[in-house]
C-alpha cells in the first residue's frame, strides 16, 4: 500500500492508489495540527492544470497520492484540505490551491506558505523551495526530475522519492519559520498575506478579466476596449477546448488586434502577428466579431484605472521613497516586495491617503509612517558609515 515514513527510507515506496486507502490515510493525518502539501501536475496542453500526483506528510509519516489512478475518488484529500483544524502547509502555494479550487472549489484553510514567511524573515523576495531548503537545514535537494513527466505511468522510485522529499523537508522549514516569526513577533504579518491566497476571487478565471493579465502597448480607451473583447472570447475559447491560451491566440496578437482593430477578415490578414491563413480559419469571423463588440462598447463602461493626479517632482519622490524602501528592508530584514510595491510608492508620492497595503497595518509601522514624514519634510535621508540612515529635522 503507502506509505513512506522516515523509519521506511530504505525501502520502496507504494504511491496511494485506491479510495479506501487515501480515506484512511487522511484520517490518520487528520489528527496532527499540520500536514506539508505539495503538487505534481502538467498544464503545457490543456487550459485547466491536470493534477498527476499529490504528497502529503504530517509529522509522522508521508505519503504519495496517485492522482491518476483509476478509479481513484480525492474526496477525502479534499475534505483534509478543509479541515479547519488542520494548518496546510504549502511553498509557494497559488498553484497548488489554484488546483485544488478548480477540480473541487474548495480553497485549502487555514494554509501556511513558507514562501511568504521566508520573505517575511528576510531570506529575499520569492526564495525558491531548494534555496529554502538549504539555507534552514543544510539539505541540498535533488531537482533534476522537477520537469519529469508526471502523467506517466507507472511511477518510477525516483520520482516518488522525489515526491516524498518535498514534503519531509518543508515539515523542517515550517517548523524553524513558525519558531522564527515566533520569536520576532511577526505571525501575524504572514496570516495578513494569507488572506489573498485563501480568497476565490484570487482564483477565478473569469473572461471579462482576462485582459488584466496582459501586457500590451495599449493606451487609449478604443484600444482597451477591443483589448477586453478579445480577451475574453480567447478565454472563453481556451476554457471550452480545455487547450493554452496561447493555442487559441498569442498575447503578441491580442495587442496588436487591439491597436489596429480590424473590422474585416481582410485586414486582419495583415495583421503579422497571426499565422498566415489564420484569418481564414473559423476563430477569424470570431475575432472581428469581437473587436466590433469592443468598437461599439461606452467608453465610460471601461475599467479605465482611477490613478490619483501626478505629484509636484513624483519621480524624485518615488526615487527617495525606494531608497527608503530598501533601507528598511535590510535594517528589518524583510524582503522588500513584502512590504511595498513600485505602484505603492507612486501612489504615496501622489497622496497621502493613498488606498495602498503600506500604508496599512504592520506595514505602515514599519514603513509607511516614515514614507509619510520623508515627504512632508520631516525625514531626511543621510549616509552614515556607509550606509543610508534616516535624520528626523525639526
Amino acid at each position: 500500500m503507502i506509505l513512506a515514513t522516515d523509519s521506511t527510507k530504505t525501502l520502496p515506496i507504494q504511491p496511494i492508489t485506491s479510495t479506501s486507502d487515501l480515506a484512511a490515510a487522511c484520517v490518520r493525518m487528520s489528527a496532527y495540527p499540520f500536514v506539508t502539501v505539495d503538487t505534481e501536475f502538467l498544464r503545457e496542453t490543456t487550459y485547466y492544470p491536470l493534477l498527476c500526483v499529490v504528497q502529503m506528510a504530517s509529522p509522522d509519516e508521508a505519503v504519495v497520492i496517485d492522482a491518476l489512478a483509476p478509479g481513484i475518488d480525492l474526496a477525502a484529500f479534499y475534505a483534509l484540505m478543509a479541515d479547519e483544524k488542520v494548518m496546510k502547509v504549502f511553498h509557494a502555494a497559488r498553484q497548488d490551491i489554484e488546483i485544488i479550487w478548480h477540480a473541487a472549489k474548495l480553497i485549502p484553510h487555514p494554509i501556511f506558505d513558507t514562501q511568504v514567511a521566508a520573505m517575511v524573515l528576510g531570506y529575499g523576495d520569492s526564495i525558491s523551495y531548494d534555496q529554502l531548503v538549504q539555507r534552514i537545514t543544510g539539505d541540498a535537494l535533488d531537482k533534476s526530475l522537477r520537469f519529469t513527466d508526471w502523467a506517466r505511468r507507472p511511477l518510477s522510485e525516483p520520482q516518488l522519492r522525489y515526491a516524498i522529499s518535498d514534503v519531509t523537508h518543508l515539515r523542517q522549514v515550517y517548523l524553524a519559520l513558525v519558531d522564527d516569526l515566533k520569536q520576532r513577533g511577526r505571525a501575524h504579518w504572514v496570516e495578513d498575506e494569507m488572506s489573498v491566497l485563501t480568497s476565490p476571487e484570487t482564483y477565478r478565471m473569469e473572461p471579462e478579466n482576462a485582459w488584466q493579465r496582459l501586457r500590451t502597448r495599449v493606451r487609449k480607451p478604443r484600444e482597451l476596449a477591443v483589448l477586453i473583447e478579445v480577451a475574453a472570447w480567447r478565454e472563453r475559447e481556451a476554457q471550452s477546448r480545455d487547450v493554452p491560451r496561447s493555442r487559441v491566440l498569442k498575447d503578441e496578437a491580442i495587442g496588436d488586434i487591439a491597436v489596429q482593430a480590424p473590422t474585416t477578415v481582410e485586414k486582419l490578414a495583415h495583421l503579422r502577428s497571426l499565422p498566415k491563413g489564420f484569418e481564414r480559419s473559423r476563430w477569424g469571423e470570431a475575432i472581428v466579431a469581437a473587436v466590433e463588440r469592443g468598437l461599439a462598447r461606452d467608453p465610460k463602461t471601461l475599467p479605465l484605472p482611477a490613478r490619483p493626479p501626478a505629484a509636484v517632482n513624483g519621480g524624485a519622490v518615488v526615487e527617495l521613497l525606494k531608497v527608503l524602501l530598501r533601507m528598511v528592508s535590510e535594517h528589518h530584514h524583510v524582503a522588500a516586495k513584502v512590504i511595498a510595491t513600485v505602484d505603492d510608492l507612486e501612489r504615496i508620492a501622489a497622496s497621502d491617503r493613498a488606498d495602498v497595503s503600506a500604508l496599512k497595518g504592520w506595514r505602515r509601522e514599519l514603513f509607511g509612517e516614515k514614507a509619510l514624514a520623508l515627504k512632508r519634510g520631516k525625514l531626511a535621508l543621510a549616509i552614515e558609515k556607509g550606509k543610508v540612515a534616516t535624520v528626523e529635522r525639526e
